[in-house]
């Protein structure tokens, strides 16, 4: 199997009259975090959905393992996870319960290393909650806990650290950071640069569209 690594070439997108991405083109190899910077409305999320295959662009393509993604989208979705604005989680269900139902559908996971994900992002003392009453720091831990419990090489997240502290906000990096060692790689969407060592962090940075 190629190495991981993820490409976009030419990617041009249209949101009716605007013309959202103009020609994007990045390369984020094993090891890499690229961050995506610019103005609200410069197209972060966008292109975040184009590369996870939400968004169909309408000239370039998304490469993964040097193969176009479209070939195969669930063969792609099954090694990539996406993390949104809004934290995939059901109210009524308690942060554990979430991790069971949301991981799940993917893979089977241990009570253990749930137990290990929650305690590492500071959820154990409410992991039995329901959701709804949680704050909204404490909805976007469970969905970094779930992030953790993915196992996938390629994380792609929407400014991840959204709702956290200043210590959330340090602990994302060093998430991303720790998973950028194992080997992985990532696409981060910031409204703040990410807290985390230069090494392996790219930039690209979009203009208004």
């Amino acid at each position: 199997m190629s190495e991981a690594t993820l490409e976009g070439k030419h990617l041009h997108l249209w949101r009716g009259e605007r013309h959202v991405l103009r020609g994007v083109n990045f390369t984020v190899a094993a090891g890499q975090c690229l961050q995506l910077t610019g103005p609200n409305g410069s197209g972060k999320t966008s292109l975040l959905r184009t590369i996870c295959g939400l968004s169909y662009p309408e000239a370039g393509s998304v490469h993964w393992r040097g193969e176009d993604i479209r070939q195969d989208l669930p063969a792609f979705h099954a090694q990539m996870t996406y993390l949104g604005h809004e934290p995939p989680l059901k109210m009524e269900l308690t942060a554990r319960e979430n991790l069971k139902y949301w991981i799940g559908v993917r893979r089977r996971s241990s009570d253990r290393e749930m137990a290990q994900a929650l305690e590492q992002v500071g959820g154990d003392r409410w992991a039995d909650r329901p959701v709804h009453t949680l704050s909204a720091g404490q909805k976007r831990r469970v969905a970094l806990a779930g992030l953790l419990l993915s196992a996938v090489s390629l994380w792609l997240l929407d400014e991840p650290t959204t709702n956290l502290d200043v210590d959330g906000q340090r602990q994302v990096g060093t998430l991303i950071a720790e998973h950028l060692a194992s080997g992985g790689l990532a696409v981060v969407a910031v409204h703040h640069a990410l807290q985390m060592s230069p090494q392996g962090l790219h930039t690209l940075e979009l203009g208004n569209g």
